[in-house]
């Protein structure tokens, strides 16, 4: 690159990032979900707002060639796959014994009649349009069907923390359901991608089982092998840091090492980068020693100071409202996954006791979108499973569904009203 072309790289983060950093920073002092002011920077920043309003300076700034494209797009994935990892973290310490038939009705209810309707809406729902092009048909079954299914872990944790409820028994049972439920969506985007990849090599051209199966298998042992050697690895690793290395630089490089590492092979093995970096974190987060936590809480800092909410601003950079917004496909997409999520949680709610609050708040919180919605936007985009109109309306469903979950826990925690009983 030259150094006139080094030089608008750099302006084109840095803008990035002060419009990430700023656009949160005003929704959490609004109490609204600081993920959604970050995408709402990058927006500003787009073809949305900005292209309309200057559309040369958006010119000079985000399409001066591939090498900047090119740059941008490894910003991105390194943003994505540190934000899959931090949240990985997270996954073992909210899970609980307690509340077991209440948590095992939630999840059934949150994931099996979702995840199905969404796997035969195809066949209702003339959605080809909304198909990438060239796309495997069952890679499109799967993330139609995760898409409705999915709930966000860091966004509804936010809320929670926000609210000062994080302790409650309806948030330890809404992050169990969450938690294992993600880890079986994630596995079967997984799956998606691979038929993705199979299918612009050719080796996937028909729908077969037997490719389907394999996919399913190749992505199953790598989560349970990386589970078990992984955090054996990082035990033997520990130990052989130099005393006293603590959370200093060796071992933050040591633990980053993993993530990458991990990604890289589950991106050979055809599971997908995503899935590696997560189930690092998973790996790392159950790591029992004390020194771990100093170093997770650092590499989480660096993580969402820039690389984060960069890789966020460049979603609400890719949303392209003007050209590729069908409002009445979105509106039809969020009315409907959101009335079939909400109707089944709050039925396997009311079947084992629960009373009509209680039920409402699980199904309003199993509901919320969030990051792991825009990460399944970003990566079944970038595998060309769905078109562009279909990512916009994803993003808008994440952000749209995490705006109302915020508010509406803010309204009830504000009334008193219970949150659990």
């Amino acid at each position: 690159m030259t150094d006139l072309e080094l030089s608008r790289l750099f302006i084109a983060v840095v803008a990035l990032l002060a419009a990430a950093l700023g656009g949160g920073y005003l929704f959490d002092r609004l109490g609204l979900p600081r993920v959604v002011g970050e995408i709402g920077g990058g927006l500003l920043l787009g073809p949305s707002a900005l292209g309309l309003a200057a559309p040369d300076v958006f010119a000079w700034l985000y399409e001066a060639g591939p090498e900047q494209a090119r740059a941008l797009e490894v910003l991105y994935w390194i943003g994505l796959v540190l934000l899959m990892f931090i949240s990985g973290f997270r996954v073992q310490q909210h899970l609980s014994r307690d509340d077991g038939r209440t948590i095992v009705a939630v999840f059934l209810a949150a994931t099996v009649p979702p995840f199905a309707i969404g796997w035969m809406a195809p066949d209702w729902f003339d959605l080809a349009p909304y198909m990438g092009e060239g796309a495997h048909p069952t890679a499109f079954r799967i993330v139609v069907a995760v898409a409705v299914t999915v709930t966000s872990i860091p966004v509804i944790s936010k809320i929670f923390i926000d609210l000062g409820i994080m302790h409650t028994r309806l948030a330890k049972i809404v992050l169990a359901c969450s938690t294992v439920q993600d880890l079986l969506l994630w596995s079967a985007l997984a799956v998606a991608t691979g038929l993705a990849s199979g299918a612009a090599t050719g080796e996937a051209a028909a729908v077969d089982a037997g490719y389907v199966m394999k996919k399913v298998a190749i992505t199953l042992g790598f989560l349970g092998v990386s589970l078990v050697l992984g955090r054996t690895l990082m035990r033997r690793a520990a130990h052989a840091l130099p005393a006293g290395a603590g959370d200093g630089p060796p071992a933050i490089g040591l633990v980053l090492g993993v993530c990458f590492v991990f990604a890289a092979v589950a991106s050979l093995v055809g599971v997908n980068a995503v899935f590696g970096a997560l189930v690092a974190g998973i790996a790392i987060g159950a790591m029992p020693q004390a020194g771990f936590a100093g170093i997770k809480d650092r590499i989480s800092d660096v993580s969402l100071a820039f690389f984060v909410p960069v890789y966020f601003a460049l979603v609400g950079l890719r949303v392209d409202l003007p050209n590729h917004f069908d409002a009445g496909f979105t509106l039809l997409f969020m009315a409907g996954s959101t009335a079939l999520v909400m109707v089944s949680v709050m039925l396997g709610a009311r079947l084992v006791g629960k009373s009509l609050l209680t039920s409402l708040n699980l199904g309003m919180a199993m509901n919320t979108r969030g990051g792991p919605g825009i990460v399944l936007a970003s990566v079944a985009f970038a595998f060309g499973i769905i078109s562009q109109s279909f990512f916009v309306t994803l993003v808008i469903a994440a952000v749209v569904t995490s705006l109302v979950s915020g508010a509406w826990f803010r309204a009830v925690h504000g009334r008193s009203l219970p949150l659990y009983n």
